[in-house]
Parts: structure tokens; C-alpha cells; sequence
């Protein structure tokens, strides 16, 4: 806990056990507290990780919460916690039977990342089908096996078993039933991911990337459902709420961080999107 009540949240680097493949790992439920615990983190509290978690519920059910939204996921739920989220577990961890699938931003080959929008966020779980969980088991059985076998061998394996599971999972959620004009919103996400403390207008990105405010616009709205302000809009209002919640910022240091010249401004924006003054929201 911070010294006013809010609560802290630890960035979490990717850290390589001992004696396993280099960027991508498959944890048992039973056995995060142990490594959590190995390096100084507290397994139950509020994460920033710096790579990706998958995480499958065979049986039980595990409550967590990912970027202020609690989820409860009981037997065939999967959910996808991407870098930069802010990642909690609000269940005992014992409790359920499951895996955690960890791996690098850059471990998957970048036709397989570009097809399976493995960047872009999905607020709801997915009742995974039964397909799964066979692909699942193999990627499991390969990493059991590291060392057996030459490390390139085995690295490709498991990168190609990754890629199996996270297309499927892509499949399932539809991703690829989904309108995408091009690359204009991936590059537009990855833009305002940079930019958005700076600049909190479309006309700015669309001349940065050589798109149109329109194109943008569509774009947006064909990926995500929203448009592009309120894509924009919606990425400094979750970084705000974070700052709120996990630091003891000021509400004016914290409007400054991302992109707001005036402490009324920033109020004025949380108010008109949340119905509350930043204060407001920071109470307990």
C-alpha cells in the first residue's frame, strides 16, 4: 500500500526460470505462488507484467481482475491478460485447476502475431471449446520436455504449438470474421500506445501515420466498435484511472503525465467519461 491508501501495482519484468525454454513457459496454478515467491513478488497483488498470460481454467473457478473489470472463470474459461494490463488475482490460486501460458511479446512469428491480433485487447473471457485443450495438453508435454532434445528443435516446436493455440483462440473469438481496413488501426493503436500523453487528437495520428481522419475513424470502428477519439479517449482515461488508483499523485501531477495543461481540464474529461471528479473516484 502507498502512504494515502491507494493500492501499489508492481511492473513485472519477464524473468526466465531455471532450466526452461527462453520466452514462453506453462505454470501450473499451484506452482505460481512458489515461483512468485522466488522472486519477491506477491502473487495476489496488482501486476503490470511485460508479456503476455494466457490463462486456461480446467476446473474451480479463479476470480481475477484485468484493467478495473473483475472476472469469474470457471471450467473452460480462458482469458487473455496482454502487456501493460494491470493484472490481479482475487481467489486462491490452489483452489482451481489450470495453467498459465507466459511468453514474450516476440516469441510468436510475426504472421502468426498479425493474424491472431495478439496486441489488440479483449475486455471478456472466452469460453474456450474442447478443441483447446488438446492443443494445450501438447504444448504442455513440449515443455516438459525441454533439454531432451537440440534447443532449436524444441524452441520451434513450442513457438508453433503457441501459434496453434493462440490462432484458435483467435478463430473462436471471431477475430477473423472482423472488418479490418488494412493495417490502419494496428498501426493507429500502436501510435496513440506511444503518443497518447502528448497528443489526444485523431488529425494529429492521421498525419503522423498518412491516413485521413476518416480512414482512421473506420478503421477504429470496424476493430474495436468505437471511433477514433474514443479510442484515444478511452486509452488516457484508463491510464488515468490507473495513476489514481496505484499511485499518490496528485490529480494535477497526474492530468500533466498525460497530456492535460490544466488540472480543470483533466477534471473536466474524467467527469464527462466517468460521472466523477478524479477525487471522487480515488475515494475509498
Amino acid at each position: 500500500m502507498t502512504k494515502n491508501g491507494q493500492q501499489s501495482i508492481t511492473a513485472l519484468p519477464y524473468r526466465a526460470g531455471v532450466g526452461v525454454p527462453p520466452g514462453v513457459e506453462v505454470i501450473d496454478f499451484r506452482d505460481l505462488t512458489a515461483r512468485a515467491s522466488g522472486h519477491g513478488v506477491d502473487p495476489y497483488g496488482r501486476q503490470r507484467p511485460e508479456f503476455h498470460k494466457l490463462i486456461a481454467v480446467r476446473s474451480g473457478t479463479l476470480r481475477c481482475s484485468l484493467d478495473f473489470t473483475e472476472h469469474e472463470l470457471g471450467p473452460g474459461s480462458w482469458l487473455w491478460a496482454r502487456p501493460g494490463q494491470v493484472h490481479r488475482y482475487d481467489s486462491d490460486l490452489a483452489a482451481a485447476d489450470g495453467r498459465i501460458i507466459v511468453f514474450l511479446p516476440n516469441f510468436l512469428d510475426r504472421t502468426t502475431a498479425e493474424i491472431a491480433r495478439v496486441d489488440r485487447v479483449h475486455r471478456q473471457p472466452t469460453a474456450g471449446s474442447d478443441t483447446l485443450w488438446p492443443v494445450l495438453d501438447l504444448l504442455e508435454d513440449a515443455y516438459a520436455q525441454w533439454g531432451q532434445q537440440p534447443s532449436e528443435l524444441q524452441v520451434e516446436l513450442l513457438r508453433h504449438l503457441l501459434a496453434v493455440l493462440v490462432l484458435r483462440l483467435a478463430a473462436e473469438h471471431g477475430i477473423e470474421q472482423e472488418p479490418i481496413e488494412g493495417d490502419a488501426f494496428p498501426r493507429f493503436q500502436a501510435s496513440v500506445e506511444q503518443g497518447f500523453a502528448r497528443s489526444h487528437r485523431v488529425v494529429d495520428y492521421a498525419a503522423q501515420l498518412g491516413y485521413s481522419v476518416r480512414t482512421l475513424t473506420r478503421a477504429s470502428q470496424a476493430a474495436v466498435g468505437v471511433g477514433a477519439k474514443r479510442f484515444i479517449d478511452d486509452r488516457i482515461l484508463l491510464e488515468a484511472k490507473r495513476l489514481l488508483i496505484h499511485t499518490d499523485l496528485t490529480a494535477a501531477s497526474i492530468g500533466v503525465r498525460i497530456g492535460f495543461t490544466r488540472a480543470t481540464a483533466f477534471t473536466k474529461f474524467f467527469r464527462q467519461h466517468t460521472g466523477r471528479t478524479p477525487s471522487e473516484f480515488r475515494a475509498p
